[in-house]
């Protein structure tokens, strides 16, 4: 017989079930803020906890990153400069790389994660032939093999000022980067210098020695180019990525050789054995950056114009010319970082985006454009081998012509 006035035994069981929940999530919280912090994965929310992490840097003023041993040079680029005033006065700030080149920015052993990397060269416009290469663990070949100026969302060799999460670029040539990077034996940065002259950089690596977690993956990031496209309305972002991980940001560096509108491709993500049909479709190039008709407002004169901007997450930074609109020859520079929705695949991962326009008639039309692109990702070791980088001829950028 059923009891009146009272709940009936499915919807107590129900209730119990959820009392139960709440608790647990509540003594999962209080257990969580008990448990020894490592120090990684910091923000507003977890920033008063203590932590036994060790924080270092490595910079020209310490080379090493050892603990006590910074401004202690007596002599580098800063020496003249500081002659009345001897050690310890900014005696070596900046390194200089000879031509053709590799210099090694650092080297870390032990467990611990970069968290900022800092850097200004000179010259600022041979950006493209200054090869940034991380290797984790001891590894013979490079987890991120990518010219500095596509690394930092600025391929075309020109400043412009990114304000994102994951790239900041800041006046006059300040390249930051914020992509934490994780590693359980070591890591090595290196920079080789393709150009025909000296260059000069001024560099700072902020990273930590601590604990870290299995679940974690390894920072990649890689570097393609197409000029022209190898198949017409085609081009392939990454390609031939084994292992576990998630895709987590593109940078695409893209010059136009059509008139009108060239963004009307989708990006396709192929995960996990897809074929002829990826998993996940865009809608087009501008809905990708998260921007919408073809990136153009009108002026209160009502000229219409590509509309650049920068956020935390997505961005069209760079328009050249920035007062032309659907002219062949101009170049654009996007990013889209996927901090809150990163792309997991469990065996293998392709992302490729068309190139396509319009023909007069109103029919799409398959565009025969330079693309470069910077893929972002983390996952597991070992990863694939990378196609081989392009020499310096073949990353160098031509004069800027716009067609009238």
């Amino acid at each position: 017989m059923r009891r009146i006035g009272g709940p009936s035994p499915r919807s107590y069981r129900a209730h119990l079930a959820a009392s139960l929940a709440i608790v647990g999530l509540l003594a999962g919280g209080l257990f969580a803020q008990g448990r020894e912090f490592n120090g990684l994965g910091t923000d507003l929310g977890n920033l008063p906890r203590l932590s036994h992490a060790q924080s270092r840097s490595i910079s020209p003023e310490n080379f090493t990153g050892e603990k006590g041993k910074a401004g202690m040079a007596t002599e580098g680029t800063g020496k003249n400069a500081a002659r009345d005033l001897g050690q310890g006065w900014k005696i070596s700030p900046s390194v200089r790389i000879p031509a053709k080149s590799t210099f090694t920015m650092g080297e870390i052993n032990g467990a611990g994660a970069i968290q900022q990397i800092w850097m200004t060269p000179a010259p600022l416009d041979k950006t493209q032939l200054y090869i940034l290469r991380f290797y984790w663990d001891g590894e013979t070949t490079p987890s991120v093999e990518v010219p500095m100026s596509h690394f930092f969302a600025c391929g075309w060799g020109k400043y412009s000022q990114i304000n994102s999460l994951a790239i900041c670029v800041n006046p006059g040539s300040a390249f930051n980067c914020y992509w934490p990077m994780p590693f359980r034996k070591s890591a090595k940065v290196t920079m080789e210098n393709l150009d025909e002259k000296d260059m000069t950089l001024y560099y700072q690596i902020n990273y930590t020695l601590t604990d870290v977690p299995q679940s974690m993956g390894y920072f990649h990031a890689q570097y393609r180019r197409e000029s022209p496209l190898k198949t017409k309305g085609l081009f392939t972002i990454l390609d031939g990525v084994q292992g576990q991980g998630h895709f987590v940001g593109t940078y695409l560096a893209w010059e136009v050789h059509s008139p009108g509108w060239w963004g009307e491709g989708e990006i396709k993500f192929f995960l996990d054995g897809d074929q002829e049909f990826p998993t996940i479709c865009g809608t087009g190039t501008e809905d990708y950056f998260c921007g919408s008709y073809n990136f153009d407002t009108k002026d209160d004169d009502g000229k219409a114009r590509y509309t650049e901007f920068s956020t935390p997450y997505t961005g069209l930074a760079q328009v050249l010319p920035r007062d032309e609109i659907y002219k062949a020859g101009q170049r654009f520079g996007l990013y889209r970082w996927h901090i809150t929705d990163p792309v997991r695949f469990e065996k293998d991962l392709k992302v490729t985006i068309q190139a396509l326009g319009w023909q007069k008639d109103g029919r799409y039309l398959q565009e025969e454009d330079d693309i470069a692109a910077v893929s972002y990702w983390y996952q597991t070791e070992p990863h694939a081998a990378f196609p081989k980088l392009p020499g310096a001829d073949a990353l160098k950028i031509g004069p800027l012509q716009v067609q009238k």
